[in-house]
């Protein structure tokens, strides 16, 4: 199969990449290398330095003929998000919008789309979130996100796309970016690795739902095999949650990297900042049964690889 995935020179993107080109598909890469890295896309992949909204990206799918997009590009900064929320729009719903144009005009008829479980529910009324919450978001970037997966619906409806929605949890693991607002988890390796001691926002209590990126790669992979798996009729739509179902503390979580890379300094600790969940986990009941998908890094095991990956590039070892 041909697929073609967004923002593959990425963090997620491109552990999406290396696991359908391992599973011998066709991979095709748009990435506009604003925060991806084209040292992170695997070389048996056939990368295009584009925007979403670039006119010539059509002639991409055009050339191509992808039977799959997997759409991961995206601008991720919660936080200037709220900064400002026209140019998160932009990237992000316009973005979505142009691609899925693309897609239409081609004949693409599958769509995977790299949603967020972690703001798009907003503050949780149930412990862990089911897919059937009130959809709340408080933020300018789960916003957006929602009205993507409206979008896709729509464009079943109308155009006959069948889409899966994934709902990432708090993504970590090799390859994140922990520059800017970044990961928590990279921000803290990196920190840890340089000696230096993380900040803690506001009281460190509260929890999020880590998931491993391998893992998130994997149900990318379960959903494209759902979606061929789909007979024809009506188009096929769903949203599901990709997490563990287990909240995780941030003081938690900063006490098993210094346990793991031997770091006796605490952490400085600061202001909470706006618009941040106090706590949340996600269910992801639905995806195992919809995609026979399930975590299987535990979080020791996840921290520990995500840490020597950090060790070893700030040795200069790796490359990607």
């Amino acid at each position: 199969m041909t697929v073609l995935i967004t923002g593959g020179a990425g963090f997620i993107g491109s552990h999406v990449v290396d696991e359908f080109v391992t599973a011998g598909h066709e991979v095709i890469v748009v990435d506009n290398l604003s925060t991806g890295r084209r040292a992170l896309v695997n070389p048996r992949a056939l990368l295009y330095e584009l925007s979403l909204s670039d006119d010539s990206l059509l002639e991409v799918f055009a050339q191509h003929q992808p039977e799959l997009v997997c759409h991961h590009a995206a601008h991720v900064n919660v936080r200037r998000s709220i900064a400002e929320p026209v140019f998160d729009a932009t990237q992000n719903l316009l973005g979505t919008l142009h691609l899925l144009e693309w897609a239409r005009k081609t004949g693409v008829t599958k769509v995977i789309f790299a949603s967020t479980g972690g703001a798009i529910y907003g503050e949780p009324l149930e412990d862990p979130v089911r897919e059937t919450h009130p959809l709340q978001p408080i933020s300018p970037y789960g916003g957006a996100k929602l009205a993507c997966e409206q979008y896709l619906w729509m464009y079943g409806t109308n155009y006959g796309i069948s889409s899966i929605c994934l709902r990432y949890a708090n993504v970590y693991g090799p390859r994140q970016n922990p520059e800017g607002e970044g990961g928590v988890v990279a921000v803290f390796c990196r920190k840890m690795v340089a000696g230096e001691r993380p900040t803690v926002y506001g009281d460190g209590e509260q929890t999020r739902d880590f998931v491993y990126v391998a893992d998130v790669a994997a149900a990318n992979l379960a959903a494209a095999e759902r979606l061929a798996a789909h007979s024809a009729g009506e188009p096929l739509r769903l949203a599901v949650n990709i997490g563990t179902g287990e909240h995780v503390s941030v003081n938690r979580l900063t006490a098993h990297l210094r346990r793991i890379l031997h770091v006796a300094a605490e952490p400085a600790y600061a202001p909470a900042k706006l618009g941040e969940l106090r706590a949340i986990s996600l269910a992801a009941d639905l995806a195992t049964a919809e995609l026979g998908w399930r975590p299987k890094a535990s979080l020791s095991e996840g921290l520990a690889l995500t840490a020597e990956y950090f060790q070893r590039l700030a040795g200069g070892q790796l490359t990607r």
